[in-house]
């Protein structure tokens, strides 16, 4: 009995290691035809990435498997095989269609794959009709799909179309929607990496036209958004200083401490006012100077590192005066606090340093954050902490910060018979996250994309300047992690501390 017992052990240890062994073997498939592909063997990775497109069908990743199919396509029709390209993405749309219930995604979404396949083949062809019917499919695609990102890829590749076969003013009016969109919306970056890629792509094509174009195009938005971006930066300056101005004078001039408060406030907004005015001066002209983005992206850096030296100097300057005062005044105290938390946020934003990490046992770690804060904890509130015996490696003097911060709030908004937790949950070998959470009132869906930002709004310094979020973020940032609100936890407020380890 014992030995069929350790026989069938045997059998199973057997089978669930060579299960494993063709599982390796099967995702290792892509990565071998991505290495042939570099090596310049174009067979071989042709091969690679079929064999590797019908791995990923038959584990019932799709998107995969389309992504891999449309590979081996590009390799077929750049040695001009036409006709295998063209057989290998109808095979590829049978099989879409075949497990059209199991995508888990709209069909449109991987078709729109093999429908550019095609339309890039005609464009090399150069057939310019066949091209249009097939933009004219990827369309209906996007629409039917309903996916921005796929609709930007489409007027990206309508620009393409309209470059190469040289209607120009097409070719910017789609180019310039796709560019207003995502400038809009103020993602400015992804704008950037779009023309940087259509310059390239019209390089890597011998395509002067689409180059000459795309660089013209690439230059008067740059010069725009450059404008846009110090026009922001000023307004937002002006309404600071206007706010700033009210406040004072609904003060009562005749304390000496308040006064101080007055001079010191409009001292710095002065100075800020100055050096934005004077960044905005210096890259207006260096705007006309020159067109080069090289040039143009080192002095926008070189000046945003003098603003928050000189920002983080005012601050130095005064917080000696600030010393002198009586600290048991509301207003001073305020002030102090504000200058601090200035020349720390200043700190984190130029810094370049990176952050150490040292190995922490997180259980102890988490109580003794508890531990700091549990005296500040009302009768009626409970504070649990849920950290398992383990080790991981963070910057205990950033992580401290933060979760102290986080609490302290949490705390302050509990209201009685509510809960304040501390929670540490390891997602991968290489993220982990602490989570504070509390049941108190909450914070309103349109204010959470705000509660980072630093200077947004102009309040009183007696009750807080708003900077304490605003500096946790960049410490969450500076140890390549974020720190960001949990939308789906509505019972209160939850911060989740995300970090790579």
């Amino acid at each position: 009995m014992k030995r069929n017992l350790f026989f069938l052990i045997l059998c199973f240890l057997f089978c669930t290691l060579f299960a494993q062994a063709q599982e390796e073997q099967k995702n290792s498939l892509q990565q071998r035809a991505e290495s042939e592909l570099n090596d310049g063997k174009y067979i071989n990775a042709r091969s690679l990435y079929i064999r590797a497109y019908e791995d990923y069908f038959n584990k019932g990743k799709y998107k995969e498997g389309v992504e891999c199919g449309a590979k081996a396509t590009s390799l077929y029709y750049r040695e001009n095989l036409y006709q295998e390209a063209f057989d290998l993405l109808r095979r590829i749309d049978q099989n879409i269609e075949t497990q059209k219930q199991n995508l888990g995604c709209p069909a449109d979404a991987l078709h729109y794959l093999t429908t550019k396949e095609r339309m890039q083949m005609y464009m090399k062809m150069r057939r310019s009709a066949s091209v249009m019917d097939q933009l004219n499919i990827m369309e209906r695609q996007v629409n039917i799909a309903d996916d921005e990102s796929l609709r930007n890829d489409l007027l990206y590749n309508k620009a393409i179309y309209y470059y190469t076969f040289g209607q120009n003013a097409q070719g910017n009016a789609v180019f310039k929607e796709m560019a207003d969109k995502l400038t809009a919306s103020k993602e400015y970056d992804k704008v950037d990496e779009v023309y940087q890629t259509l310059i390239a792509n019209g390089r890597k094509s011998g395509n002067a036209n689409m180059v000459a174009q795309s660089y013209s195009s690439y230059i008067v938005w740059k010069d725009s958004v450059n404008a846009l971006k110090v026009a922001e930066e000023i307004d937002s300056l002006k309404q600071h200083i206007a706010a700033n101005e009210t406040a004072i004078a609904e003060k009562d001039s005749s304390l000496a401490a308040r006064q101080v408060m007055i001079v010191g406030l409009s001292i710095l907004a002065i100075a800020l006012a100055a050096v934005l005015v004077f960044g905005g001066l210096v890259l207006i002209r260096y705007m006309h100077l020159t067109r080069k983005q090289k040039k143009t992206i080192s002095l926008a850096n070189e000046n945003n590192a003098l603003k928050a030296k000189f920002i983080s100097n005012i601050s130095a300057q005064l917080a000696p005066t600030l010393q002198k005062l009586d600290a048991s005044i509301p207003e001073v105290k305020a002030l102090r606090d504000f200058s601090e938390h200035i020349q720390t946020l200043s700190a984190l934003e130029s810094s370049e340093e990176e952050v150490e990490l040292e190995d922490t046992q997180i259980s102890q770690f988490c109580e003794s954050i508890a531990g700091q804060v549990r005296d500040e904890v009302p009768a009626g509130v409970s504070l649990e902490v849920n950290a398992p015996k383990m080790s991981a490696k963070i910057n205990k003097e950033y992580v401290s910060h933060i979760l102290l911060h986080l609490l302290q709030n949490a705390i302050e908004y509990t209201p009685e018979g509510g809960k304040v937790a501390l929670d540490f949950k390891k997602r991968s070998a290489h993220k982990v996250q602490f989570l504070v959470t509390d049941t108190g009132c909450g914070i309103p869906e349109e204010e959470q994309e705000n509660v980072f930002k630093a200077f947004l709004e102009i309040k009183d310094l007696s009750k807080g300047d708003g900077l304490g979020l605003p500096i946790c973020k960049q410490m969450a940032l500076k140890m390549n992690g974020d720190l960001e609100i949990d939308p789906a936890y509505t019972k209160g407020a939850r911060f989740v501390l995300s970090l790579n380890v």
